[in-house]
């Protein structure tokens, strides 16, 4: 009777095991190399802008998510390389959990090396969503009227880039921020992109 009540013990204690690290690997981290510069903060933040209004800033690196009464939250952001920085003002048309990318033709150009790990997708050739993807945990997709910037508010796989200018015009946030910013802006969502001074 002890052995059996052991095998069952240390049977439960195995699946309790395994079900933790499961968690583990399917949350999203945050990295411990971020600089606290580029941390998920409350400022204070004065603007005309209303409520729920998400404000880049891409010369400091930052995306403000409006809260009101002079407050916002603060995330760091990775921005647009020389040469593809853009700014205006767009609405968020739709959001996507764990995205495919499809990249350009203009990136398969300056970066021959992804063709060897695209893969047919129900979109064209791509790199389908989950961790190892660029664009990372969630996805949010801006448009100017009736017409796709081709720019997003997105996730990363490479959260040590926070900080800098190094993608092709998106906005690259840590995964667990950009589930947050996920959860809080609706479709509809206003999206002001300030002018770089990164030409």
């Amino acid at each position: 009777m002890c052995a059996l009540r052991r095998r069952i013990l240390a049977g439960g204690i195995s699946v309790i095991a395994m079900l933790g690290l499961a968690g583990c690997a399917s949350t999203p981290m945050r990295s411990t190399e971020i600089d606290p510069a580029y941390r998920r903060t409350e400022v204070d933040y004065v603007t005309r802008e209303p409520r729920g209004t998400i404000v880049v800033d891409p010369t400091n690196h930052h995306l403000y998510y409006v809260e009101g009464g002079g407050k916002a939250l603060r995330y760091g952001v990775a921005v647009g390389g020389e040469g593809f920085g853009w700014s205006g003002v767009a609405k968020v048309h739709s959001k996507q959990e764990w995205p495919d990318w499809y990249p350009t033709g203009d990136i398969l150009v300056r970066h021959p090396e992804l063709r060897s790990g695209l893969k047919e997708l129900q979109s064209g050739e791509g790199i389908p969503g989950g961790p190892d993807s660029p664009m990372g945990a969630r996805a949010l997709y801006l448009w100017q009227g009736n017409k796709d910037t081709l720019y997003r508010i997105h996730g990363t796989n490479e959260p040590w880039k926070i900080g800098s200018n190094v993608s092709s015009g998106c906005i690259r946030m840590l995964n667990d921020d950009v589930i947050d910013l996920y959860d809080r802006a609706p479709v509809g969502t206003k999206v002001v992109v300030l002018p770089s001074n990164i030409s």
